[in-house]
């Protein structure tokens, strides 16, 4: 007797394993496809509109007033930090910078022909700034801020490029990014770039002032300033050219603090004057600029014309004026051990107590700039996190040395004076004397920066 099988069912899983494989193919497909488009596909569409896209090429020479204006202009975006290593040669480029997944090297910005601008067009640099993209098609990676750049117009964009080519060039090649793989790859920073990366060309916001959007245009797109002042995710995306809203700079170890708070940056309750102050010179009645944000006074916010510093200083200020704060509240006292509250008090009168005052009040110079900070009701003191002042606790604190303020005071390193638990319960003391209310500093904290900046 013949048995008869019954194969549907057998057959049904089959059928629909084999539509999975094809939906998950389609998809992917589709997102490729996406992908090349969303970082590719301008120039395919440049191919088809050439007139449009050598528009500005093909346009005058641009006049001297026109290419110091460049000058003025790479001197606000701060591009010689990163485009010249330290000891070497201005613009030529090979600075690292560190992140999370390797070092990314700078490229050269003379007009050299082989290793620099030289073979260059405006249009081609217009690329890099707008689009994050080298002359060859080549995706850029972010550590060079093209959202940022992506702000700057097309004006300003030739203007620097015209000056960029005034330099004297210099034969220095790029080195290799050492990105560990697959991050430095095309594909990659294709994907990065599709997620978290669309081009924020300056768009003036017609209910303000023109001191304001000059002021927004600056801190936007030169300035940079949400590089730094805002958070970053696991993938290393800051948030947008507006987002203020501070973070912890990685591989650095420095917090930016939240523009937009009072309570961390003062912009809100500080005198317009005084915010210009401190971004000229450093300093100012209230406040001192030290590690990361010191270095940008130092060379590229002093140099700014007047006008310039008070459109930024009224941009951040109206920022952080329409913010709503949280309401203040009185924090109750930090629960502190007997023995971290001794040892503190003992760093303090050794270490502290000479500069900083028995009441934590600070010294001021003859003109009324900070020399000594207070640190009673100190912002920079009262953080929630703490890492600032360890690292300047470890490696001392130095403000820019600029034309205003020629020779600021400083504040030695402890790095190899004072242990970690030291450090830890003299931190606590400040931040838990003198009216202060913020948590308390451990020793681990303490360890974690030190060990961070290698042997």
């Amino acid at each position: 007797m013949s048995r008869v099988t019954d194969t549907t069912n057998s057959a049904q899983p089959k059928s629909h394993g084999v539509r999975a494989l094809k939906w998950l193919l389609a998809t992917g497909l589709a997102l490729s496809m996406w992908v090349v488009a969303d970082n590719w596909g301008d120039l395919l569409r440049d191919r088809s509109a050439p007139a449009a896209n050598t528009a500005h090429s093909s346009s005058a020479p641009l006049t001297p007033e026109q290419i110091e204006q460049g000058r003025y202009l790479a001197l606000a975006g701060n591009c010689m930090a990163c485009h010249t290593t330290r000891g070497g040669t201005p613009w030529a480029g090979g600075r690292r910078t560190d992140t999370p997944f390797g070092g990314v090297y700078s490229s050269n910005l003379t007009p050299d022909p082989d290793t620099g601008l030289g073979r260059w067009t405006a249009q081609d640099f217009w690329k890099a700034l707008h689009r994050g993209r080298s002359k060859d098609g080549r995706l850029l990676a972010p550590a060079f801020p093209y959202n940022h750049t992506s702000v700057i117009t097309r004006p300003d964009s030739d203007a620097i490029f015209a000056w960029l080519n005034t330099l004297p060039p210099v034969v220095q090649a790029q080195p290799a990014h050492t990105l560990v793989w697959p991050v430095g790859t095309q594909p990659a920073l294709a994907v990065w770039r599709s997620l978290f990366f669309e081009p924020s060309p300056f768009q003036a916001d017609k209910s303000q002032t023109a001191e304001w959007n000059r002021g927004a245009y600056l801190v936007q797109g030169l300035g940079h300033c949400a590089a730094c002042h805002s958070p970053r995710n696991a993938l290393g995306a800051s948030g947008p050219v507006r987002d203020l809203s501070g973070g912890l700079m990685p591989v650095v170890n420095w917090y930016a603090p939240d523009l937009t708070h009072d309570a961390e940056s003062g912009l809100a309750s500080t005198p317009l004057p005084e915010i210009v102050r401190l971004l000229r010179t450093g300093g100012s009645t209230t406040a001192q600029t030290s590690g990361p944000m010191g270095e940008v006074v130092q060379h590229s916010l002093q140099h700014l014309k007047e006008p310039d510093l008070q459109a930024m200083a009224i941009y951040l200020q109206s920022r952080a004026q329409s913010t709503p704060q949280p309401a203040p509240g009185k924090a109750p006292p930090p629960r502190i051990s007997l023995q971290v509250a001794t040892l503190g008090g003992k760093v303090y009168e050794n270490q502290c107590l000479q500069c900083h005052g028995e009441q934590g009040e600070g010294v001021k110079t003859a003109s009324g700039e900070v020399a000594y900070p207070a640190l009673a009701g100190n912002r920079a003191v009262l953080l929630s996190d703490p890492t600032n002042l360890v690292q300047l606790v470890l490696y001392g604190g130095y403000g820019p040395a600029t034309q205003g303020h020629p020779r600021p005071f400083g504040m030695p390193p402890a790095v190899l004076e004072l242990q970690d638990r030291d450090i830890a319960a003299v931190l606590t003391h400040l931040r838990s004397h003198w009216g202060n209310r913020a948590g308390e500093v451990t020793p681990l904290q303490v360890n974690r920066i030190r060990a961070a900046q290698g042997p």
